[in-house]
């Protein structure tokens, strides 16, 4: 069975990125070359509040972000993930405000991706978080989606030097 990768909004953010810092070329090169050559291994998912994000958001190449993902299944929003969001807030895992963290966390958690996909290190792939999130998940029951970026779902040989 192909293991399910839940795709937050930063992920077609950064596919078309067009800052020139090092680092966001290289966020948008490692996205990119996921996306293209190794997301077929996956079976990628994304959420309606990740399609809300992309747009209200400024992106100049918003419609192309949103046709990137327009084919990804959508996962379905049941009444017990607002309950999990406020239990991630109510617990300090995610902040308030935005709670846009907390829902896509609740979501891939809920539906039991085995990846959540981000570029967002300071709320999601943060390793120093993720205890705090195995702890909260475990008590209420929910899986733990390995929280990830782009960079690191690619093998080692597969990166330029």
């Amino acid at each position: 069975m192909r293991q399910r990768v839940y795709i937050e909004t930063t992920i077609p953010s950064f596919y078309y990125e067009v800052r020139s810092e090092p680092e966001m070329v290289a966020r948008r090169d490692w996205t990119r070359d996921w996306w293209d050559n190794h997301r077929d291994r996956f079976d990628a998912v994304t959420s309606a509040p990740v399609i809300d994000e992309l747009e209200e958001g400024s992106h100049p190449k918003k419609s192309e972000v949103l046709t990137l993902i327009g084919g990804l299944p959508i996962l379905p929003i049941e009444s017990t993930i607002g309950e999990i969001v406020d239990a991630y807030i109510d617990n300090y895992v995610m902040p308030k405000d935005p709670r846009g963290d907390a829902l896509h966390l609740a979501l891939a958690s809920y539906h039991r991706c085995q990846f959540l996909l981000t570029w967002n290190c300071e709320h999601l792939a943060n390793a120093n978080k993720f205890e705090h999130i195995r702890h909260i998940n475990t008590l209420l029951g929910l899986y733990v989606p390995i929280l990830i970026t782009p960079l690191e779902l690619l093998t080692s040989s597969e990166i330029a030097p």
